[in-house]
């Protein structure tokens, strides 16, 4: 039994945006035999190229109900069916989302009709349901509406069943759990669906019960099925085949699932973290002083044996922020690294460089710009706390950092602590720094959102 679905949203993601409309269609694997279909409420405004795609308006939904008012009928519809979908996990990501924000913890076995057609169907160019429809001539009355797309989605479906009953005859691969029978015999399945779909890390035991991967996610339970599901390389079905067991920890932050990732693989060194990927930032940016106490910049490669102050994908990029720090800073060419001279820097000839490069401003003077260019760069050597997300509403975590070096992390109640720095100091378990930390932190702070620092 199945329940085909489909939504639109304000956006794209299932955290920050909510939907606007929601079609289910019951499905006995022959044909529909119920249906439900609602415009939600999202409380919140569309975005004006969102109506245009959908032609979904804040008009239209102004009286619409909201999504608790529907969560019950969701819930019976799609109670002992599997959540069909195309694309499914944009899908069933905002419907748990939804769900989740009302305490329910909403968990359906899942069958995306992109995967089960590029498997049936191999050889198209696109598997987007309007392609995909087009080239099956499916008609999709409604494109871009929850009702049209799912029942175009159900029609879809009902080819797939037929497609694969032609290949594997009646026990249809559909029909049955396909993902389990590539597992390893010894795993206990009951245990991934316990698997939450929270950040974390996550630990693969051998049959002998050795240690042979770790990993982390924002997401365990996607990220798990998706390891048992892999069929990219014969890496990846190989250590599949071999996982006997599984472990996770829940860390609430992706900040504290990366530091413990890094540091359980260190320790343990597993045989399927040996190939660990590289980071992608292999260029930073380092200063010190020079022997006439003037503060200097440059680029260059990571190293073990130097801490940037921040790091880059590219030695493009890590120059580009040099020039940029030119600039705004009126720096020397010369002393960020960027002209290479005995004497003074080209800019210096031109009039524009006061003279750093060849004595002429005094350090001093110099070096207070060239300090403020320091605080530009998120992680700077300072002493402070990082606070993030806890493992529930009532806890944060909180990572320390001291002289500008990683120092360890821990947990916290807000509601017994608060944000007081005793409490702060006493939560934290102490951990060692190293440069992949370093990387870490400071990559982590540029381009994820955190909930405050603190400095002490």
């Amino acid at each position: 039994m199945y329940a085909i679905v489909d939504i639109e949203t304000t956006g794209g993601s299932a955290r920050l945006e909510k939907i606007t409309e929601i079609a289910i269609y019951q499905h006995d694997g022959r044909k529909i035999i119920g249906e439900f279909v609602t415009l939600v409420n999202p409380e919140r405004n569309i975005p004006y190229f969102i109506t245009n795609l959908t032609g979904i308006t804040n008009e239209m939904v102004e009286n619409a109900p909201r999504f608790f008012e529907v969560a019950k009928k969701i819930v019976e519809l799609t109670e002992g069916r599997t959540f069909v979908a195309h694309n499914a996990r944009f899908d069933y990501s905002f419907i748990r989302e939804e769900f989740k924000s009302l305490g329910f913890n909403f968990k359906r076995n899942i069958l995306d009709t992109v995967t089960l057609s590029r498997k049936l169907m191999p050889g198209y160019r696109s598997y987007s349901l309007g392609n995909i429809c087009r080239e099956m001539n499916i008609t999709i009355n409604g494109r871009h509406r929850a009702a049209g797309d799912a029942l175009a989605t159900a029609t879809l479906f009902e080819m797939l069943i037929k497609k694969d009953t032609e290949i594997n005859g009646l026990k249809s691969s559909l029909l049955k759990n396909t993902r389990i029978s590539k597992l390893n015999p010894c795993l206990d399945i009951s245990k991934i669906e316990n698997i939450p779909d929270e950040a974390g890390i996550y630990y693969f035991y051998n049959e002998k019960g050795d240690l042979i991967y770790v990993g982390k996610s924002r997401n365990l339970q996607q990220r798990v099925s998706t390891h048992l599901s892999n069929n990219s390389t014969n890496r990846s079905m190989e250590m599949r085949d071999l996982i006997a067991d599984i472990d996770w920890e829940v860390t609430g932050s992706e900040l504290i699932a990366f530091l413990k990732e890094s540091a359980e693989i260190k320790k343990n060194k597993p045989v399927y973290n040996r190939l660990q990927r590289r980071t992608g930032f292999q260029w930073g940016i380092y200063n010190y002083y020079d022997v006439n106490g003037y503060l200097n910049y440059r680029c260059g490669q990571l190293n073990s044996g130097e801490n940037p102050i921040s790091v880059f994908t590219s030695k493009e990029r890590a120059k580009s922020k040099l020039l940029h720090l030119i600039e705004k800073y009126d720096l020397c060419q010369k002393l960020t690294g960027l002209y290479d001279s005995t004497g003074a820097c080209f800019q210096h000839h031109v009039g524009i460089c006061r003279g750093a490069c060849c004595g002429e401003e005094p350090p001093d003077d110099y070096n207070q710009r060239a300090k403020k260019a320091e605080e530009e760069f998120i992680f700077t050597r300072r002493n402070f706390f990082i606070i993030d997300k806890g493992r529930d509403n009532e806890e944060r975590s909180a990572v320390k950092i001291i002289n500008g070096k990683y120092a360890g992390y821990g947990y916290f109640s807000i509601n017994e602590m608060g944000f007081g720095l005793s409490a702060l100091h006493d939560c934290i378990k102490p951990s060692g720094d190293n440069r992949d930390i370093q990387v870490i932190l400071k990559q982590y702070l540029k381009n994820y959102r955190i909930e405050r620092l603190i400095e002490f």
